[in-house]
């Protein structure tokens, strides 16, 4: 148990002590950090017409591009007996000139052409180029696109082209997710549980300092509780939070005070996406330089039934996994409150009785899409401890590990004071050892 105090010390402690003696803040976000596209993602061409359509399976992460004005294909071969969800991600250039209603749309197709679903996702209020995510998807049991064959994902770019603003608009990159989820071993209750749709309390408390990561593929985990960064205006962070079925999400941002006068529409957006990066809901808030918080619609428990359900806000929450929970800065904050950055505190509860998963009848692609790891499970139970432990490692430094490393000692079952007596000396050795390393 000592072994485990000082090496938990050795990752949280120092981290703790810097806080407390009033280091700086966190590194401030920058506008133009890069997409972080999934590892290993394998670039294709998307094809002007479905012949030349190259194919894509869910076993895959893929990387892509959509020039203006393009109408893009690609092939995918499914079974009867499985649902398809086909997430596409457009990230324009940080420094793109966009509009409101500028975007993507997406739909899945069949080999006869016809549409078994469509969506899109536009840049909004704030008017500001960031990651937007839309979903094609193929379920089974509906009329139209059952069978098992070829299908073809089409994705459009939704583009105003004003030429006073953007003579040569850039190509914008694409990440392209596909998953499967197969059927169940046997047939459950086709009508959605009835839900209580007051808005949960949320949670209140000191923030904890948690940076998002800058894409799907390195989203940072939270649990319940209350989570700060700083940002600026253009940045997009990505945080996700393992819910499992039973449990329900709710989450609010609030965009913190500066000092400037102006109004800026849509100056924080939060978006919530569901494990096949889905849409479950999104909001902004406009923003006048005094803090301004925003949050989700309420929302079920996750329950497989849901999706038969008619609101997209109810349909989307069908599956246990990781959600997603996008933050974004508009870029038209810079003018009138300056370039930051900027406070955001992120408000996340997690309630409800966990429950096991439907029995399917095989397993989705990818196989982990639908499940919570124990390290994710613990982190979320813990406030979000895993995650900080392992962003340690890492090398980052986040406030509030600390109070995790004791959650351990208490969890062990040590006496308070013999807890605190190793602790102690444990970072009794490890400050002789440091002092003997700069001498």
């Amino acid at each position: 148990m000592v072994v485990l105090l000082l090496g938990l010390w050795s990752l949280v402690g120092p981290a703790a002590g810097a806080r407390a003696e009033g280091a700086g803040p966190p590194a401030v976000a920058r506008a133009g950090d890069a997409y972080a596209f999934t590892p290993g993602a394998r670039t294709v061409v998307g094809a002007p017409d479905t012949a030349s359509a190259v194919p894509l399976d869910a076993h895959h992460t893929y990387r892509s591009s959509l020039p203006r004005a393009a109408r893009l294909y690609y092939r995918l071969r499914l079974t009867a007996a499985e649902t398809a969800y086909v997430p596409v991600t457009a990230v324009p250039p940080p420094d793109a000139a966009v509009s409101a209603t500028d975007g993507i749309r997406v739909s899945l197709r069949n080999a006869n052409g016809t549409s078994c679903s469509y969506a899109s996702a536009r840049f909004g209020a704030g008017i500001s180029p960031r990651p937007v995510t839309a979903l094609g998807q193929r379920e089974t049991g509906k009329a139209l696109c059952r069978g098992s064959g070829t299908y073809y994902l089409l994705v459009e770019r939704l583009d105003t082209g004003r030429p006073d603003e953007r003579a040569e608009p850039g190509p914008w990159d694409l990440e392209i997710a596909p998953a499967t989820e197969p059927g169940l071993a046997r047939a459950g209750s086709t009508t959605p549980p009835r839900w209580d749709s007051a808005s949960p309390e949320p949670p209140s408390g000191r923030p904890r300092e948690r940076s998002g990561g800058t894409g799907f593929a390195t989203a940072r985990t939270v649990g319940q509780g209350v989570w700060r960064t700083e940002l600026a205006p253009g940045a997009t962070r990505f945080y996700k939070v393992p819910v499992d079925w039973g449990r329900r999400l709710h989450a609010s941002a609030e965009l913190g005070g500066a000092q400037g006068h102006g109004y800026v529409g849509g100056a924080l957006s939060l978006s919530l996406y569901n494990p096949v990066r889905g849409t479950v809901d999104d909001t902004s808030a406009g923003y006048t330089g005094t803090a301004k918080p925003t949050a989700l619609a309420p929302l079920p428990p996750v329950e497989y039934a849901n999706r038969y359900a008619v609101p997209a806000g109810v349909t989307s929450v069908r599956f246990a996994g990781d959600y997603y929970l996008v933050v974004h800065l508009s870029t038209r904050l810079a003018e009138p409150f300056g370039r930051g950055p900027y406070e955001v505190t992120l408000r996340v509860r997690v309630d409800g009785r966990a429950h096991e998963g439907p029995a399917y009848d095989g397993g989705p692609v990818p196989e982990d899409v639908f499940t919570i790891s124990d390290a994710d499970r613990a982190a979320a139970l813990a406030g979000g401890l895993g995650d900080a432990v392992a962003g340690e490692a890492a090398g980052g430094r986040e406030a509030g590990a600390g109070d995790g490393a004791m959650r351990l000692v208490a969890v062990g079952g040590i006496g308070s004071g013999t807890a605190l007596l190793l602790v102690l000396g444990g970072w009794t050795v490890a400050a002789r050892r440091a002092h003997a390393r700069a001498r």
